[in-house]
């Protein structure tokens, strides 16, 4: 997605955002991410501040909304700011996070703080006033026509285990940025959608399944029904390279591939 710089933004807008934060000094425009059309951090008198946001008519305009009631309930998870709607546009600050970027690659120390992050995730419910769709109803066209229950939790699940939406501050917490995909889902299911990410990181699938388990959602779950998961994981990102293709997608769906292969050859895992 094209992004508009800040100082592009309508004067209403600016305006409406500083009677938060005062007056902005500087703004610079994040790197990473593909959805949001305003994502950048400003610098103010009073501090930094994330703002992320789109235009008011944006279909998607839902999701921003969507973002910010989760990011309420959710752990591990910046802080929900303020929230304005207006000058045509619908925009969100978020707390300004001092972090890094994980490395998820053997022997790495923030291996610890995923797995810290994904516990504490795993024993949060989907908070159930937030209407979204589960996570085997997004996935229907690439499961089986009889979902087995273990796929229907109701568990807070982010669902993009991308290092890019992680930061590890330096006290060596590791939070989980941009809650927009989140929906309800099995209790293990960011875990288990944390696999190939560390399988493309260079782990073997054997390695990322020991770090996986060590997250009792994961160890407890129906192994069963976690090759089901890693299956159903591979067919749908298999169909995203081909019809939605972007950079990133070769090699995480050769990863997943990987893991599938893996469940599958040893269903006892």
């Amino acid at each position: 997605m094209d992004r508009i710089e800040w100082f592009d933004l309508p004067a209403p807008a600016r305006a409406a955002v500083e009677k938060h934060t005062g007056a902005v000094e500087t703004a610079e425009t994040a790197p990473h991410g593909v959805m949001s059309r305003l994502a950048c951090t400003i610098r103010t008198p009073a501090g930094r501040a994330f703002v992320k946001g789109t235009p008011q008519n944006d279909p998607q305009a839902w999701v921003y909304r969507h973002e910010a009631q989760v990011t309420r309930n959710a752990p591990q998870a910046p802080r929900l700011l303020w929230e304005v709607d207006t000058g045509g546009w619908l925009l969100y600050g978020y707390e300004y996070v001092e972090g890094r970027y994980p490395d998820l690659a053997p022997g790495s120390h923030d291996l610890a703080h995923l797995v810290r992050t994904l516990i504490v995730v795993s024993e949060t419910p989907w908070p159930e006033p937030l209407r979204k769709r589960p996570l085997h109803t997004r996935w229907a066209d690439f499961l089986p026509a009889d979902v087995p229950p273990g796929l229907q939790g109701r568990g807070l699940a982010h669902t993009d285990m991308s290092p890019h939406n992680m930061l590890v501050t330096s006290t060596g917490e590791l939070l989980l940025l941009d809650w927009a995909l989140s929906c309800p889902a099995p209790t293990w299911a960011d875990t288990a959608l944390a696999v190939p990410r560390l399988i493309s990181a260079g782990h073997t699938a054997e390695q990322a399944e020991t770090i996986a388990r060590q997250v009792p959602a994961y160890q407890a779950a129906d192994s069963a029904t976690i090759t089901t998961f890693a299956c159903t994981v591979y067919t749908a990102w298999e169909d995203w390279e081909r019809t939605r293709p972007l950079p990133h997608r070769a090699a995480l769906t050769a990863a997943v591939r990987t893991w599938a292969a893996h469940r599958q050859a040893v269903p006892s895992a």
